[in-house]
């Protein structure tokens, strides 16, 4: 049995619902209070892939509030893949997207040089009140090279899990381009950033 490992960032603008889709992911439920991510949250879940195959996520939550920003480089090392959120009801945590993109390509690069698979999902899709249109998301997807985007709500569970398994699925296609330089599940994240990763997860730890 393989297993891979894969650490996945999960941004975007704050109380856009990003740490209720990890519980809702994680733990199969949703979380009405909102509590305020201070640095980073990290969760783990495993995937039973295939008869064959195993798949670790480790989800790093990353604070959307912008006096965090500024820690965010040392939490992408190592990242393999992200989840982008925003907010369909309010149409500034969607155009910030474009800035966090920014910044995650900047900072999340693959060993072959190229950015780490992103999707878009345009959460609280369940309330009436939504401001930005399907098809304003559609051209900012393919605009910025996102796998994939679409539409969730954590509170109703739709599209949760199918979302995590389309950018999984994306991932492992990516990785499995990069085996000349990590041939094994245990390289899955960059061995040279192991002494930065693990200092990430004490600082998880403690927050």
């Amino acid at each position: 049995m393989t297993e891979h490992l894969l650490k996945i960032l999960i941004v975007g603008d704050g109380n856009v619902g990003k740490s209720s889709f990890v519980h809702r992911y994680v733990n199969g439920q949703f979380n009405k209070t909102y509590k305020m991510t201070v640095g980073v949250d990290f969760s783990v879940k495993l995937l039973h892939w295939s008869d064959k195959e195993k798949v670790r996520l480790q989800l790093w939550d990353v604070a959307g509030q912008e006096r965090f920003i500024s820690m965010t480089r040392i939490y992408y090392k190592g990242a393999l893949g992200c989840v982008m959120m925003f907010d369909v009801t309010s149409a500034s945590s969607f155009l910030n997207c474009r800035h966090w993109k920014q910044d995650l390509d900047n900072k999340a690069i693959l060993p072959n040089g190229h950015s780490i698979p992103c999707i878009l999902l345009a959460n609280k899709c369940d309330l009436a009140q939504r401001v930005v249109s399907a098809d304003s998301i559609n051209r900012f997807s393919k605009a910025n090279g996102f796998v994939a985007w679409m539409e969730t709500s954590v509170k109703d569970n739709t599209n949760i899990g199918e979302a995590m398994r389309r950018l999984v699925q994306e991932i492992l296609s990516v990785m499995s381009n990069l085996d000349s330089v990590q041939p094994g599940p245990e390289d899955s994240v960059n061995p040279q950033l192991d002494s930065e990763h693990s200092g990430s997860s004490r600082a998880a730890g403690c927050c």
